[in-house]
């Protein structure tokens, strides 16, 4: 195999052995799209380029004011690829294995108040031209916020999803792995009214001779389901309309108040990492600030040397 193949069979290998979703897929082609520009330009290949070539590719990321994060991925792009190519037999040795990254920034995740996640969900009920239209927002915010599921697998939850047990959700995430979610009062109240919607408009197309979509939230376009584009565009119009910063609010920004919420109210760390789908709970420590910030509340308010 030339190394000008190298990547398309790197990235099948991550989809068939690993279930890489798509997005990841389009990342990881991305940055080494953009890494063998790079080499290409000194004259060089994947199945050339040393240790020290790598290295200069970061730098030459640095100088290019790319983020922290955006500098991490691009370089686990490319170790995973030197290793897929030194597994596979393609490259006698791996030229990224003793690289190590720039780290991960610290920074912690914006987030929004109570009050300011009540107005968000009031808007997107209130938010549409029809009833339909007001129901699937109203489903798509309870949900959002009840479970604290990423954009992808919330615009692609499949109708099955939503079948059974009505106190808990399916949600599939990232490598195909499902978890279950319990879902809150109201986000049950939207989710059925949502789904009784939803059999209507079904039995509508079915005696028109039009097949029945099979996402919980459908769409015209190719993918047959709302996409993320769409359902941010939406998100932002919720919040002009709750009277909240615009600039503050986005799907991730009701992730991550989902968590920072459970927290506040004691919910555990781990039942957290289940919820969010995290591999690994070092994923959900980010989060533990909130602990902090609540176990300074609880010195200053009860210590007895803490008081005037």
């Amino acid at each position: 195999m030339s190394a000008a193949n190298w990547i398309g069979a790197f990235l099948e290998a991550q989809v068939a052995e690993r279930g890489a979703a798509d997005n990841t897929t389009l990342a990881y082609g991305r940055d080494l799209a953009d890494f063998t520009r790079w080499l290409a330009g000194r004259d060089l290949a994947l199945d050339t380029a040393q240790r020290r070539d790598v290295e200069d590719y970061l730098v030459h990321c640095e100088a290019q004011g790319l983020a922290l994060a955006t500098r991490a991925r691009r370089l686990s792009s490319i170790k995973q690829i030197y290793r897929f190519t030194f597994e596979e037999g393609l490259r006698a040795d791996n030229p990224a294995i003793q690289i190590t990254g720039p780290g991960k920034s610290k920074r912690l995740p914006k987030t929004l108040s109570l009050e300011e996640v009540d107005r968000l969900l009031a808007a997107g009920a209130a938010h549409g031209r029809t009833e339909d239209d007001r129901a699937r927002n109203a489903c798509l915010m309870q949900l959002l916020y009840a479970t604290g599921m990423r954009v992808t697998e919330l615009v692609t939850l499949p109708m099955s999803s939503a079948r059974g047990d009505p106190r808990m959700l399916l949600i599939r995430g990232k490598g195909g792995k499902e978890r279950m979610v319990p879902l809150s009062a109201p986000a049950r109240d939207a989710l059925a009214d949502w789904l009784s919607r939803r059999d209507a408009i079904d039995a509508a197309r079915r005696a028109e001779g039009k097949p029945v979509q099979s996402h919980l939230f459908p769409s015209r376009g190719k993918a047959g389901h709302l996409t993320r584009y769409h359902f941010y565009v939406l998100i932002k119009e919720f919040a002009v309309e709750a009277g909240v910063s615009p600039a503050k609010v986005t799907p991730h920004t009701l992730r991550h108040a989902f968590a920072t919420h459970l927290l506040q109210n004691g919910a555990d760390l781990r039942a957290i990492q289940t919820f969010l789908g995290h591999a690994d709970v070092a994923t959900t420590e980010i989060y533990t600030h909130v602990l902090e910030e609540r176990l300074k509340e609880l010195v200053l308010e009860h210590h007895p040397l803490a008081k005037d």
